[in-house]
Parts: structure tokens; sequence; C-alpha cells
């Protein structure tokens, strides 16, 4: 009922009609409605370790000089769980072959972290600065005529993913190696979330904690125990 003793059902307002009646005072009330919490969906999945290996046979069977480069990215992003941003922001003076080391500014920070290089990952950056030479500058450079020698864009970085991934017959995406990376990293150590924190260095060990249950599918155990014992 309105303040002038009208009947007017709610539904029959538009939204615009029933704030102005609120506002003018022909409708002194108000519905609460208490906000739905939403939560985040996280899609941890990625090609696998299984599909990792595709795109590396695929790189060694072109050999190109591309080639090289993409190996040496592919083997930072997965090996490191490196985002593709942290990569590309690499200059050749942040890494340290002999000492096996490369110094990464990670997500919201302003220091560099000196990460180990596995073997595999040093002897891939090793093969690519032997063809992209030392001179100062970025680390991973377009090989495009047209921006020969600027520095890779995350976007080039996706693209570059994209087409290898889809002569593998793979969908392939920078993050998506990340989440292989970790989803490996939990196999690995018997899903010791602390360790795996470390080596992805997400700053909450809840958001290792998603990949974990995506990994071990633990709601959909108990589904099958569930059912099985219906």
């Amino acid at each position: 009922m309105t303040a002038d003793g009208r009947i007017v059902r709610l539904f029959d307002l538009s939204p615009l009609e029933n704030d102005l009646a609120r506002t003018l005072g022909l409708v002194p009330w108000t519905l609460e409605a208490p906000s739905v919490k939403s939560a985040a969906y996280r899609d941890t999945r990625g090609p696998g370790r299984r599909g990792f290996d595709l795109l590396l046979e695929e790189l060694d069977r072109r050999g190109d000089r591309k080639a090289t480069r993409d190996r040496a990215l592919l083997r930072l992003l997965f090996d490191l769980a490196l985002r593709r941003g942290e990569a590309v922001a690499l200059d050749l003076a942040d890494v340290n072959l002999e000492a096996s080391t490369v110094a990464v500014i990670g997500k919201g920070r302003r220091e560099r972290l000196l990460l180990t290089l596995p073997a595999e990952t040093a002897n891939a950056l090793r093969a690519w600065l032997e063809v992209r030479g030392l001179e100062p500058g970025p680390l991973f450079v377009n090989a495009d005529r047209a921006r020969k020698g600027a520095r890779l864009t995350g976007r080039s970085v996706a693209r570059v993913l994209a087409a290898i991934g889809q002569r593998v017959g793979l969908t392939v995406r920078p993050h998506g190696l990340r989440h292989a990376a970790i989803t490996a990293a939990l196999d690995l150590t018997g899903g010791d979330v602390r360790k795996v924190q470390r080596f992805s260095r997400h700053a909450d060990v809840r958001t290792v904690a998603l990949y974990d249950d995506a990994r071990e599918d633990l709601a959909g155990e108990v589904a099958r125990r569930v059912a099985a014992g219906a």
C-alpha cells in the first residue's frame, strides 16, 4: 500500500518506477535480501605432463631458431611454474648459468627472487643464448621481421603457446602450463602443499590446496563412496 492509501503490486512496477516510488515516499518500505557470497571458480587444469612432453617433441621436430627460443620459454614456464609476465620481464642479466639461477620479479613484488634452475631448464636457456647472443637486453625477443629484437610480450607468449598446442591437438595457455606444473609438483611431493607453495610462490597456502583438491577430486571420491553404499 502506498502513502496515499492506494494498493500497488510491487511486480507491476519497473525497477526504475520502484526506485522513484520509494524516493517520492509513495512506497515507504523496501525489501532487504541478503547478498549471496560468490566463490571464484578456479580451473586448475592444464595440458598435463604428457601434454608438456608433446609440446617439447613438436619443438624438437622443428629445430629452428624460434623453436630454440620457445623451448627455453616453455621450460621456464613449466619447470619453475613462472607466470608469463615474470618470464617476459626477464633480462639477460637476470640469468646466471654458472650458478644455475634466475632472478625473477614475482607477482606483487618489487625485489627479485633468486630461483634455482634445474639442469634441463639451464640447458634450454644455454641453447637459446647461443642463438640469441649475449648482448644486454630482454631475454626473450621477438623473432618476427617486423619487430625482431623487441621484447616478447605476454600476448605474444599466449599466441606462441596456442600455435604449438594446435599442432599437437592441445589447447595450451600460459597459465595452463603453470597449473600443470603445480599439479605435477603436488603429485611428485605426495601432496605436500607447503613445499609446493614455495615452488609456486603463492602468498596463501589455501590457493595451493585448491589445486590439491582438484588433483585428488576429493569430493568425487566421497560421492562415489556414498553412491556405492546407497
